[in-house]
């Protein structure tokens, strides 16, 4: 019974595993990855992660592993010994929850029956496959290395090797697709009945090849934009899925538990390079190179770009900003126990936005944003953190 209490009293954690490999690089992406294999950078790469795996399990006894995401890049290219070698030394070194979610990304042109079974035999339980869009003239513009069939396939190999939590990725906001194309898109993507949908719009990032020739992409102006947002919110709804997160809708509660330590102010811890972590009360990102992060762990350097002790006021700032992310939103009698901040000064900005039809107070006095509201979520998120920047300190009693 001892044991028993001491396993459940522990502090829940996250684990993101970001494998820096793909196929090709699409012509959007600004996340670090690299193209193309090459074995040995590869073999190196696993190498390191698994060494610091064992390092930073060491330094967390008192916490329990409920969720752990292998993103990218692309982790399905990587292949299934590779990934079956880091989830068994996360296994190895962490207090793993037997029922945690598992998550691992997949592009439909690296997934095949024999690596999904092996996938699921490992024990992941969740697949956030990639399609991001049904027509292939537009998937080639993307850089995507596969047509809409493929997408097809590739979702139902993963169903026929016994997932019952798929996630699929979908982009609006695309070259030349109008707003009739994407409720399509949506209503052919909902045929294949997936557990969670995320709808993201297109972001022109500085350093991608989209950003050197954006004025010639026939891009949807910011009122098409939002009119496809809407038009998915209303879309998904309308076929069962609750949105919980400004991009994310999911059905029969199966949101993604990792991703809502993001938002909630969870704890995670990140490996491979570019992976951020939250531990400790300390943030830290790890370095944009993959040959650095490999030399630094063979040879004990130093391999986090950034860490940060984050005051109190700005820890309270996030919870304004990532929690309104979200449907459940933020409460105020939450935020002044934990941070001692009075909420009034938010309250009036939020009243505000209330009677223009962005935010909404349920009948529990949580402040949540409407669909429209998430549309400009930043501005009214700007005017609460300059409300909160200006606010004293309540008195302990």
């Amino acid at each position: 019974m001892p044991i028993l209490t001491k396993r459940t009293n522990k502090t829940s954690l996250g684990i993101y595993i970001h494998v820096p490999f793909c196929r090709s690089k699409c012509q959007y992406c600004d996340f670090y990855s690299l193209a193309n294999k090459d074995d040995k950078l590869m073999d190196g790469y696993l190498d390191a992660v698994c060494d610091h795996i064992k390092e930073a399990g060491e330094l967390a006894p008192g916490y329990k592993v409920d969720t752990i995401f292998f993103g990218g890049g692309t982790p399905s290219f990587f292949g299934a010994d590779g990934i079956a070698t880091l989830l068994t030394t996360i296994r190895r070194n962490f207090d793993v929850d037997t029922n945690a979610e598992i998550t691992l990304e997949c592009n439909p042109d690296s997934v095949s029956d024999k690596f999904l079974g092996r996938m699921r035999a490992e024990g992941f339980n969740r697949v956030s496959l990639g399609i991001q869009c049904d027509d292939d003239e537009i998937l080639k513009k993307l850089g995507r290395p596969h047509t809409y069939a493929q997408a097809q396939a590739a979702y139902h190999r993963i169903r026929k090797a016994g997932f019952r939590n798929i996630s699929v990725d979908l982009m609006y906001g695309l070259p030349g697709q109008t707003l009739r194309a994407w409720q399509d898109t949506l209503e052919h993507v909902l045929t294949l009945n997936p557990e969670h949908i995320s709808c993201y719009g297109l972001k022109i990032e500085e350093g991608t090849p989209f950003h050197q020739y954006q004025d010639v992409l026939n891009l949807a102006d910011d009122d098409t934009q939002a009119d496809m947002y809407l038009a998915a919110v209303e879309i998904l709804k309308s076929h069962g899925f609750r949105q919980y997160e400004i991009s994310n809708f999911a059905r029969k509660g199966l949101y993604s538990r990792h991703n809502m330590k993001y938002w909630t102010g969870g704890e995670y811890l990140g490996f491979g390079p570019s992976a951020s972590s939250d531990f400790a009360g300390k943030r830290f990102t790890i370095c944009r190179d993959i040959h650095g992060y490999i030399q630094g762990i063979r040879k004990g350097g130093e391999i986090i770009d950034d860490v940060q002790e984050i005051p109190m006021r700005e820890r309270a700032g996030e919870y304004v900003m990532l929690r309104l992310r979200t449907v459940n939103g933020i409460s105020p009698e939450d935020y002044e126990r934990m941070f001692l901040l009075p909420f009034a000064p938010l309250e009036d900005v939020l009243d505000k936005h209330r009677k223009l039809g962005y935010a909404n107070r349920t009948e529990d006095g949580r402040w949540q944003l409407t669909p429209k509201g998430f549309l400009i979520s930043n501005s009214i998120i700007s005017d609460l953190l300059i409300a909160q920047n200006q606010s004293q300190p309540l008195k302990r009693l």
